[in-house]
């Protein structure tokens, strides 16, 4: 019998208002404000995604330093991920790892706007 039930991740990040629009844009679903501080994002299927503001935020370094720890990042699967990623570029997402192999890969890694890793997984 397990000890808890799933209810959420959180991100911190400097706007969660902001932060829960761009996510929103990427996987649709409904934003829902709990706070000045808080914001939810409802997705369908039941899924939810929090965003708490810390006025300290500062996001991870991926790539970077010697072990290019991501520290926690969040998976999402596309059928075209060129498609896919056009349209995360205009929404404000920043490419972290896009190599010579770009289309050969399975995944890409993009940071939101707030700097948190992400990637896109081929279905």
């Amino acid at each position: 019998m397990p000890v808890a039930t799933y209810r959420l991740v959180a991100l911190d990040c400097p706007d969660p208002r902001a932060l829960a629009g761009f996510y929103q844009a990427v996987l649709g679903g409904e934003v829902r404000r709990g706070s000045d501080r808080w914001y939810e994002l409802h997705v369908p299927g039941g899924a939810r995604i929090a965003f708490q503001r810390a006025a300290d935020h500062r996001p991870p370094e991926w790539p970077g330093g010697d072990h290019d720890s991501q520290q926690a990042h969040l998976d999402f699967e596309v059928d075209d991920i060129d498609r896919a990623q056009e349209k995360l570029l205009a929404l404000g997402a920043a490419p972290l790892d896009l190599d010579d192999r770009g289309g050969e890969r399975d995944f890409r890694v993009y940071a939101d706007p707030a700097g948190h890793p992400f990637c896109l997984c081929r279905a």
